[in-house]
């Protein structure tokens, strides 16, 4: 898998084609992951997620692919903005008296059917990836990636310890930042 990510980062269009059957069933498992709560009858499946993500994946360019954590990580990524700028076409925004509670433990605020909840988490995950990029990935990679601690330190190249303290750490200033931003 490594070779076929640096051949597709070096610009070889068919080492994703040959990486993306390798990889699906993990995408699917982010995209799973990603819209568990759904409500029946929604027009998103996952199938569609991951579909969306791929056609982003494939305008990568000159990426330096280097491990799979860190391609999930991007594909993750890629998951959450599609989400994220669902809801945000919905028009969906949480103000005010449509204040909500988001509990960074509970993956189930990342449904489309929560879009509120999918846009206050995005814009205060920007404000943490502006105080803090590491900390700001850790949970990208954790919570919307699925990685454990240690794929996620060797994708980061930090020791186990740094990302379960950064993780920690991200949900306090995400919950604060979430509760002081509904005021």
């Amino acid at each position: 898998m490594c070779q076929l990510l640096t051949e597709w980062g070096a610009g070889d269009g068919s080492a994703l084609d040959k990486l993306i059957p390798l990889v699906y069933r993990e995408l699917r498992l982010l995209a799973r992951r990603q819209m568990r709560d759904e409500r029946a009858g929604h027009s998103m499946q996952a199938t569609d997620l991951v579909n969306e993500a791929y056609l982003r994946l494939m305008e990568q360019q000159d990426a330096r692919w280097q491990h799979r954590s860190q391609f999930l990580a991007i594909a993750s990524k890629m998951m959450r903005r599609i989400l994220v700028d669902r809801a945000r076409r919905r028009g969906y925004q949480k103000r005010g008296a449509r204040a909500v509670h988001i509990d960074i433990g509970d993956v189930a605020v990342m449904s489309p059917e929560r879009p509120d909840a999918v846009v206050a988490l995005d814009e205060a995950l920007k404000r943490l990836e502006q105080h803090d990029p590491r900390k700001a990935t850790v949970v990208e990679l954790r919570y919307f990636g699925g990685l454990t601690i240690d794929e996620i330190a060797a994708c980061l190249g930090v020791a186990p310890i740094t990302v379960k303290r950064d993780w920690s750490l991200a949900k306090a200033w995400l919950y604060r930042e979430i509760q002081h931003s509904d005021r």
